[in-house]
């Protein structure tokens, strides 16, 4: 898939992996649709872009269904259609048993799951209409499991692979592609705040290759590193009782 001259749309594009992929294409051909609740620093890197393309900022929480309406027709408005969404926004809260509460989980798979069906619900008129069109949604390699302290982030994950799963197959006879993007570990503000080892860690800049060059080549599961996605599969094949045995000494 060639990206010049596509019009692409990034939610959680001022942090992360999102701003990593809004920088790097800021390199390429395209129209950019940077979407953020933190407008300020979107515009701060639009004045990197240097090529052809044109680049707006976008204020929106995707939590919020009317937002993203606003949103949406926002950009609607400036470049007429999307060819590219990105859903990248995301969150993770990690809490004990002793600090559980109900509003964690509510901001959890209000980002990480609603937040990508708000924007489907949007895009889906249009690419039904013209028969093509791309979502890649970001999910994660946690989605296989229930781990300890990440039990709201591991099933929101793991939502979220469905959803896509499903819309893949149903949207693959009217020419939509769906993408589902599931990375290891991430060097990321979110990802900085984890007290536990994180094996084979990757820099966001790096990740953000990987994912595009995933797009480029139009692979419906984009996962990395290989030795996290050999590990995922193990763990996620282990019969419940051997996992959680494991995981009980772990805690």
């Amino acid at each position: 898939m060639n990206l010049n001259g596509r019009n692409i749309l990034i939610t959680g594009a001022s942090s992360g992996i999102g701003k990593a992929l809004a920088n790097k294409l800021m390199n390429e051909n395209c129209n950019l649709a940077l979407i953020s609740r933190r407008i300020n620093i979107l515009n701060e890197m639009i004045k990197t872009k240097q090529n052809d393309g044109a680049a707006i900022a976008v204020s929106c929480d995707v939590t919020d269904k009317h937002e993203v309406e606003r949103a949406f027709d926002k950009v609607i408005s400036e470049f007429g259609h999307v060819d590219i969404a990105i859903l990248n926004s995301g969150i993770g809260i990690r809490m004990n048993v002793d600090e559980f509460n109900s509003e964690a989980a509510e901001k959890t798979f209000g980002v990480n799951v609603m937040g990508i069906i708000y924007w489907v619900e949007k895009l889906l008129p249009e690419f039904l209409k013209r028969k093509s069109g791309v979502v890649a949604g970001l999910s994660s390699m946690a989605d296989n499991r229930g781990y300890s302290g990440s039990g709201f982030y591991c099933a929101s994950k793991a939502a979220a692979t469905i959803f896509l799963e499903g819309l893949r197959v149903e949207l693959r006879p009217h020419g939509i592609k769906v993408i589902t993007i599931k990375p290891g570990f991430v060097k990321t503000p979110m990802t900085d705040k984890n007290d536990f080892d994180m094996p084979f860690i990757m820099d966001a800049g790096k990740a953000a290759e990987i994912i595009l060059k995933g797009i480029k080549k139009e692979k419906s599961v984009i996962q990395f590193p290989l030795p996290t996605v050999i590990g995922s599969k193990i763990i996620g094949a282990l019969p419940g009782f051997i996992y959680e045995m494991f995981a009980k000494k772990l805690s």
